[in-house]
């Protein structure tokens, strides 16, 4: 059995990886900080070209219909080059929603769209207290007539500020199923998005409030629980994903510093303390990477293991990455900590994807949870 990537999978990663390195320099990741929205428009314009917002959804769809394995290989190139913008919440978080929950007319009007990159989706899970439990959701969605009526307020739901529709999680009544998603298109009456000043600057999140906003039956998408569990393992997935190529960008940072940096008259790199602390990324990194392939194939093939690959994934790669950045920061001594220097683009995404989507800590309950403990 070859547990490796397919030829496929190595071309795909390939040619992200040199694509990434011509369009999406730090200095397009800087001036996405600076938009008012975050965005690289050229560069997102260019990826909807290769069909990269079309990878996980299905050729009915316009879509290419690739695995999470394959998206996977492509988030970790876009975390490799801190890419800026939508696209990991888009193409694959608001594609999966729709494509495991969505009716059919939903389907139809929104995957070609998200496909081709003419349309922008996000999910509103979280609220103040940042929690995934349906329980700690306090959104109310009451039914109406022929529609529900959605009121409440979400914290931090990426790219609010420029999505065409955003998938609200809400409740309909006290018992812990009394749980759905909803589909609210932008510009409805009552929804606002204001940009909240985040760690991340390459990417951009929203408070969203909800007043009185009305929805059709039909914008209710299937699932309830269920589908926030699928969600957090996908999202679990994509960001440990975006963590891997982080922190292999982070070491490759580190080590090419510690080769031009002289003190006492020769490379710091030649130090033993700076041989071990770039040792001890490689030897975090080699497992991590085994590990994330193994939950991003589990989503797909083996999905009674999904879950618990996922949790372990998000919560170890979420622990490397945070160490990775933190130690490639304090082998470039004084000039890691400036603003003009790089690498704290990748720093900083590391603080943020270790609570983006659920932090090492309720990974770590959820696979005891998970696993009967």
């Amino acid at each position: 059995m070859d547990f490796g990537l397919s030829e496929e999978q190595h071309q795909l990663k390939s040619s992200a990886r040199e694509f990434l390195r011509n369009e999406c320099s730090t200095a397009v990741v800087r001036s996405a900080m600076a938009d008012p929205d975050g965005m690289a428009r050229e560069l997102y314009r260019k990826i909807a070209e290769l069909g990269w917002t079309g990878l996980a959804v299905a050729e009915e769809f316009g879509g290419a219909g690739l695995g999470a394995l394959d998206m996977a290989i492509l988030l970790a190139e876009c975390g490799y080059g801190a890419m800026p913008g939508p696209f990991l919440f888009s193409s694959m978080l608001a594609a999966s929603a729709l494509k495991l929950g969505g009716s059919e007319d939903l389907k139809r009007r929104w995957l070609p769209e998200l496909a081709q990159g003419s349309a922008i989706g996000t999910l509103a899970i979280v609220e103040e207290n940042d929690s995934l439990s349906p329980d700690d959701i306090s959104a109310r969605a009451r039914r109406e007539g022929a529609g529900y009526v959605l009121s409440g307020v979400k914290m931090f739901v990426p790219y609010a500020n420029v999505a065409d529709f955003v998938i609200v999680a809400a409740r309909t009544g006290p018992a812990s199923d009394d749980f759905g998603f909803w589909l609210v298109e932008r510009g409805a009456p009552g929804l606002s998005a204001d940009t909240l000043r985040n760690l991340d600057q390459t990417r951009r999140v929203s408070r969203l409030s909800l007043d009185a906003v009305t929805v059709p039956a039909q914008a209710r998408l299937d699932g309830g629980v269920a589908l926030l569990e699928r969600l957090i393992d996908i999202g679990a997935v994509a960001v440990a994903a975006d963590s891997l190529g982080g922190i292999e960008r982070a070491l490759e940072m580190a080590v090419e510093y510690s080769k031009i940096r002289e003190q006492f008259g020769r490379p710091i790199g030649s130090f033993q303390a700076l041989k071990h602390a770039a040792a001890e990324i490689v030897a975090d990194l080699e497992p991590a990477r085994s590990l994330l392939w193994y939950a991003a194939y589990a989503q797909d093939a083996l999905p009674d293991e999904a879950a618990r690959a996922a949790a372990m994934a998000k919560a170890r790669l979420s622990d490397i990455y945070s160490r990775a950045a933190g130690r490639s920061v304090l082998m470039h001594g004084g000039i890691g900590f400036t603003w003009e220097h790089d690498i704290h683009l990748w720093f900083k995404r590391a603080r943020f994807n270790e609570s983006l989507f659920g932090s090492p800590v309720f990974h770590r309950e959820r696979l005891a949870r998970l696993s009967g403990y």
